[in-house]
């Protein structure tokens, strides 16, 4: 079976915080068996036919600046794609090619590769601050300098540079714009507050700000914090994204690669690395939206589903009927509704040994330290 069908993320609901790529992104997480929410922070609106970006570029193209300093991948892109619609893209690389590329990151280094071109230097934190250092230790007077900004602005790049004795040329190709769909956004926050959430993935250290900018809007930044202490997962693809959430207090999961595939990987190996239940009938994981037993999701209803959390938060503790039925829709008191609940988590396991019944008292999950005793006593299992 190949990794895109095991559902290793099967009953996790994840929130997808990007705009650009979020299709991608949510795919991935889908044939991984997630339930994927997008709900993306920020827009981002190109400038592809800025008069003003299409000027530099043909500048560029026809007297090459010494230095070329690249801060996101997204913006390299859209640069190269700018330059192709105005007809500049050819002596455009064949400039660059000529030139010393600086790179922000891994991200920004593979944008640039994926041109041709190799970047000479990368700040591999991720910081416009390393990028300055490095560059003022070398010194910079004297050289001319172009600097492709991100969505935030230049971090400073312009104005250091230039105090330094450069001569600055800033490239703007996009910019954030407000979210899309704030709705969305406001109701995303609002669910992971809640707990209804496992996962929210972020991309962009705007992103994030924005995003948990929308939980203070809504009242909920105090409990959003709660929950990812409390194991609700914030991914972040790389440190820079990571500092918002940091600032917050809130420890984020990053891959060792500033990658979406990494991101998605890191995820992936995060939650199936979560310690599952170990059971009688194999072992057992309980998510936000589904039950995965020995890699197989069990086709339980809602009300199923809240039955067998309900089983798996005891602990092994016997839980009784009266709490079985306050777990079920309705008010129903009759003993027969909680024993036909429990018949169809047997079937939806496809084992008897999942939960056992105490005579009188109620029903317990099967846990593996029953196994010894079952096999001592010959018990069976009602």
């Amino acid at each position: 079976m190949t990794e895109a069908l095991v559902p290793t993320l099967a009953g996790c609901v994840v929130v997808v915080t990007a705009d650009r790529r979020s299709a991608e992104l949510g795919a991935a997480l889908e044939r991984r068996g997630a339930t994927v929410r997008h709900a993306p922070a920020m827009s981002i609106v190109p400038h592809a036919e800025d008069a003003a970006l299409l000027r530099a570029t043909e500048e560029i193209a026809t007297t090459p600046p010494d230095v070329v300093v690249v801060t996101t991948g997204i913006g390299f892109r859209g640069w190269v794609e700018a330059a192709d619609a105005a007809g500049l893209a050819d002596q455009l690389l064949a400039t660059l090619a000529r030139v010393r590329l600086v790179a922000r990151g891994p991200k920004a280094r593979g944008a640039i590769q994926a041109v041709g071109l190799q970047a000479d230097w990368v700040a591999e934190s991720e910081s416009s601050a390393e990028i300055a250092q490095a560059l003022l230790d070398d010194g910079v007077a004297g050289l001319r300098i172009a600097v492709q900004h991100h969505g935030a602005g230049a971090d400073g790049l312009d104005e250091a540079f230039a105090a330094a004795g450069a001569h600055v040329q800033g490239l703007v190709v996009y910019r954030w714009g407000a979210a899309p769909d704030p709705a969305a956004v406001a109701a995303s926050v609002r669910a992971t507050a809640a707990g209804d959430v496992d996962a929210v993935v972020f991309t962009s250290a705007p992103g994030a700000s924005a995003w948990l900018a929308a939980g203070d809007d809504e009242g909920v930044s105090g409990a959003l914090v709660r929950r990812f202490r409390e194991g609700t997962v914030a991914a972040a693809v790389g440190p820079v994204t990571a500092r918002p959430l940091v600032a917050r207090g809130i420890e984020p999961l990053v891959p060792d690669r500033g990658r979406l595939g990494s991101l998605v990987r890191a995820l992936v190996g995060h939650v199936g690395g979560l310690p599952p239940v170990p059971t009688l009938a194999g072992s057992l994981q309980v998510r936000r939206g589904a039950a995965v037993l020995d890699g197989r999701v069990l086709p339980l209803s809602p009300s199923g589903l809240e039955v067998l959390r309900l089983l798996v938060a005891a602990g092994g503790a016997v839980v009784p009927r009266r709490a079985v039925l306050a777990a079920l829709p309705g008010a129903s008191t009759d003993p027969h509704a909680a024993e036909v609940a429990i018949a169809r988590l047997r079937e939806a396991a496809g084992s008897r040994d999942l939960v056992r019944t105490v005579v009188k008292r109620g029903y317990r999950l099967g846990v593996a330290d029953d196994l010894l005793a079952l096999r001592a006593s010959g018990d069976g299992r009602g």
